[in-house]
């Protein structure tokens, strides 16, 4: 892949071989964002997992305390009496089966995040097949099937970011915009890592942490020193 002279030049910033600390890292990431909008700054954390065995699954949602700069828009699905709840909460959409008919027939996919009460989860099923391959479908783990769908709602609102791994290994997760600058950045930075490790799989065997790496959207990936994790 070719890149462009904005790109090759913030690529010179970067050291090779270097393992930056976090606030470095993220401050060198800022730097490099050349782009003419608010890019997003992405963390990307290999971990010495093996995704395919049950036991060294990685999952879970963590609140940054920052928030992560976008308007995440929230559907709901629950039963008619918790409707005004979650639209109080900050809700954009919220139903039931005509919901599902319109995620179904028309294509529908107009939402972020999709929460559930667990007593909708008979319904939401049918919809496995559209929402799974987009990472959409409510999970319990990632706190999107919860009985308190106005606390999901407004925890979503907040900021809360889901965290999985992908058939590498690899975990990818927002955290920001370059806007907020290398200390809010390096905050939810330190909460996502935190949430990870803690989410260490007992199944897992040697270096837990692999590799770390923060980039922006159309920037230069910048290495994370792991060490003081001690995983």
């Amino acid at each position: 892949m070719k890149h462009g002279k904005k790109y090759q030049d913030s690529a010179k910033l970067v050291e090779a071989g270097k393992f930056y600390e976090t606030g470095d890292a993220l401050a060198l990431v800022c730097k490099a964002a050349t782009a003419k909008f608010d890019e997003t700054v992405e963390v990307h954390v290999r971990l010495g997992v093996d995704s395919r065995h049950a036991d060294q699954q990685v999952r879970g949602a963590v609140v940054l305390p920052n928030g992560t700069g976008k308007n995440v828009r929230v559907l709901v699905f629950c039963k008619e009496d918790k409707y005004d709840a979650a639209k109080e909460a900050g809700a954009d959409y919220v139903g039931g089966m005509d919901l599902v008919d319109r995620i179904t027939k028309e294509n529908w996919m107009d939402f972020d995040v999709v929460i559930a009460s667990p007593d909708m989860m008979g319904i939401v099923g049918r919809l496995g097949k559209v929402l799974g391959p987009r990472g959409l479908m409510p999970n319990p783990k990632a706190g999107t099937v919860a009985p308190d769908v106005a606390k999901a709602v407004t925890e979503a609102k907040a900021g809360k970011i889901e965290y999985r791994l992908d058939k590498t290994n690899i975990i990818h997760c927002p955290i920001g915009k370059v806007s907020f600058g290398q200390d809010k950045l390096a905050e939810n930075f330190e909460t996502l890592l935190e949430a990870i490790v803690k989410a260490k799989p007992a199944a897992a065997k040697g270096t837990y942490l692999k590799s770390c790496t923060v980039a922006s959207t159309m920037g230069v990936g910048v290495p994370v020193a792991t060490a003081k994790y001690g995983v």
